[in-house]
């Protein structure tokens, strides 16, 4: 089993750059964790509907470049389903029970994800209506993943 966190741009903050890290670690003895970094796609601070379409679509082909095609993909979009962490620790591990062994979530970047990538995904997962920067969402996620894990074990994390 092997979980992927692919996201849109470079994370500069020191203290979500600990925090993610020592949430991978703690992760080590439950799956092997990766994150994947691309490149957000330079832009003015305004743009036109057609310039964030490109801005999306640029973003998206550097995501969908790093998914093969036995990912089981989750993309964080706020339009999609919202899960207690018990749910999700209960897909999580059906997924894992009925082979899938490669599961990518994918966080887009301040514009959101293009519709190519979200079209690729298998499941979309929405932390709520807020609107939050992606680079924290990016540790909230690998939190939600290490908790999600500790309560598959029955182990005393997520009270």
């Amino acid at each position: 089993m092997g979980i992927t966190i692919i996201s849109v741009g470079k994370l500069k903050e020191k203290y979500l750059k600990m925090g993610i890290e020592e949430y991978v670690k703690r992760l080590n003895g439950y799956t092997k964790m990766e994150i994947v970094e691309v490149p957000d796609e330079k832009a003015p601070e305004q743009l036109s509907d057609a310039e964030m379409e490109m801005v999306k679509k640029k973003e998206g082909e550097r995501i969908l470049a790093k998914l093969t095609p036995d990912h089981y993909v989750i993309a964080l979009a706020i339009n999609g389903k919202t899960r207690s962490s018990e749910e999700l620790s209960k897909d999580i591990e059906s997924l894992m029970t009925y082979g899938q062994s490669k599961i990518a979530f994918v966080i887009g970047g301040s514009l959101g994800l293009h519709d190519d990538v979200l079209s690729r995904a298998n499941d979309k997962l929405s932390f709520g209506k807020m609107t939050l920067p992606h680079q924290l969402m990016k540790l909230v996620l690998v939190e939600q993943v290490y908790r999600s894990f500790r309560i598959m074990k029955g182990e005393p994390y997520h009270k």
